[in-house]
């Protein structure tokens, strides 16, 4: 039962911190899951993780898989539920808010503030997610190769990502 409370409890308070994308809660999650509850090793989170940024659907889905190894298929349910429904509610409830606060003097200045505070979050945790998983030169190639495609051409991401693939199974197995 302890198990079921902490993924509800972690996973709920992550919910919150996805401003700007599942990204931005990368760190506390990292911590949180590795360091504090030791549910997985770093490896093995940024494994999930990238499957879930590859999946269809909802890329954060891939809380299910960490309430997985946790405690099984309640544990899956426990840590998607508690990870979306906050979010899910307290987007509801602030929509309708913001909707009726349309002529309200200060909604462009804290629109205007929270982009820069999403980036930074995504930022962060892109630089913390990057410096588990780019293990080697070749990973750092590929990272930046995908990086320079994805910016200057229009290039299906499909491809980068079976591209990526076939590197791995080559030149990092």
């Amino acid at each position: 039962m302890d198990q079921f409370s902490s993924l509800a409890g972690v996973f709920s308070y992550l919910s919150l911190l996805t401003v700007g994308g599942g990204m931005a809660a990368w760190p506390e999650m990292k911590t949180l899951v590795v360091a504090t509850h030791h549910w997985m090793s770093e490896a093995q989170l940024i494994h999930v993780y990238s499957v879930g940024q590859m999946s269809p659907g909802p890329n954060m889905m891939m809380v299910a898989a960490i309430g997985v190894k946790v405690a099984w298929i309640p544990g899956a349910l426990i840590a998607a539920l508690a990870f979306f429904l906050p979010t899910g509610v307290l987007t509801f409830v602030v929509g309708r808010v913001w909707t009726k606060l349309a002529n309200w003097p200060w909604r462009e200045s804290i629109q205007r503030g929270l982009g820069p505070v999403a980036i930074g979050l995504a930022v962060a945790g892109l630089l913390s997610f990057g410096r588990g998983s780019i293990t080697s030169w070749v990973a750092l190639a590929v990272a930046l190769a995908v990086f320079f495609a994805t910016v200057r051409t229009k290039i299906n991401p499909a491809l980068l990502i079976l591209g990526g693939a076939l590197v791995g199974v080559v030149a990092l197995h």
